[in-house]
């Protein structure tokens, strides 16, 4: 993985199990299960993404199988019999290029756990997940604390450097700043930094 700021390019999952319109709904259930995968995306003509079957869209059939309880919307999925008719449209996706906070925030927002990854003419890409997001965590201490001095450490106007270390991804900063001020933009550049779990400041300054 690259330094700070990494995108959705760096975590995502490039080989995607997709359908078509006319994907049967058994295929599609046959391949949530082979690919242990929660939705798929629906693509259109060269691979352009026009929706997404998730496990929600699925359930509406065992869900009103004995009841005809339920609005126009949940009733039409518990009738379908194919993506087309099943999908999500349009579909939440995001863009290579965007940070992973933003693709965490698109997740949170729209309740989906995994994004359809698409170009800038809405080819696919890939698909990132919610446990791609969290790869960054997997950083080794010394690769955050090597980042943070040279990213962040390095561009301060300190007299004495600041000493940096890092325990299961909890950075501790110590040493003296020029300036109380700068106390709040050193520990929010540290929390950027993908990997950090938390920051703990040990800084006084003159």
């Amino acid at each position: 993985m690259s330094e700070s700021p990494y995108t959705v390019s760096d975590v995502m999952t490039h080989t995607v199990v997709a359908v078509g319109r006319q994907a049967p709904f058994k295929e599609i259930v046959e391949l949530l299960d082979q690919w242990k995968v929660s939705a798929v995306p629906v693509l259109a003509g060269e691979g352009r993404v026009v929706g997404v079957v998730s496990e929600a869209d699925l359930m509406a059939k065992e869900e009103f199988r004995d009841t005809e309880e339920g609005d126009a919307g949940e009733r039409r999925k518990a009738g379908a019999v194919t993506a087309g008719e099943l999908m999500s449209a349009p579909a939440v996706t995001v863009h290579a290029d965007a940070s992973l906070a933003e693709a965490a925030r698109i997740m949170a927002h729209r309740h989906v756990k995994r994004l359809p990854v698409v170009d800038g003419v809405g080819l696919l890409q890939g698909v990132v997940s919610r446990s791609d997001l969290l790869k960054v965590f997997l950083r080794d201490d010394e690769e955050i604390a090597g980042e943070i001095r040279r990213g962040v450490l390095g561009q301060l106007p300190v007299v004495a450097p600041l000493t940096v270390s890092v325990s299961e991804g909890v950075v501790t900063l110590g040493g003296v700043l020029p300036d109380r001020t700068l106390v709040p933009v050193v520990a929010r550049a540290v929390r950027a930094v993908e990997g950090v779990v938390d920051v703990r400041l040990d800084l006084s300054h003159r």
